[in-house]
């Protein structure tokens, strides 16, 4: 019996990849992925590379981990790839305390997010 196959969420020509809890605020991990949306795969790695952000390199690591996806498991031309997907969405956030003045408290959230990157592979020009 089973269960029936799941239909492909994207077409024959994308691969995708995620990475969940990345400790960085949404709001700072989508100037990120901004920067990579709409770019070649080797352009976005290697602006990611000299990129002066701390999650810079996270962001790497889940490009690097789609265009592998793209070559190894739906055989696309790596040549060809571009990321055509960056969405970046709230995961959670801890909530701690500070101590402050006359016994009071100040909160502070400590935001946490996700990130899916999509490649796709470029038509060839005719």
């Amino acid at each position: 019996m089973g269960k029936k196959s799941v239909p492909r969420r994207f077409s024959d020509n994308e691969a995708m990849a995620s990475a969940k809890a990345i400790r960085v605020s949404p709001q700072k991990l989508n100037l990120l992925a901004g920067l990579i949306r709409g770019k070649d795969a080797a352009k976005a790695l290697s602006d990611l590379t000299f990129s002066s952000r701390r999650v810079s390199s996270d962001v790497k690591k889940v490009l690097e981990s789609a265009i592998a996806n793209a070559e190894n498991n739906h055989q696309l031309d790596v040549d060809r790839l571009y990321v055509s997907e960056a969405t970046v969405g709230r995961a959670f956030a801890l909530k701690r305390f500070r101590p402050r003045a006359r016994g009071r408290t100040g909160s502070i959230t400590k935001p946490f997010s996700n990130l899916t990157v999509v490649v796709r592979e470029r038509e060839e020009a005719k």
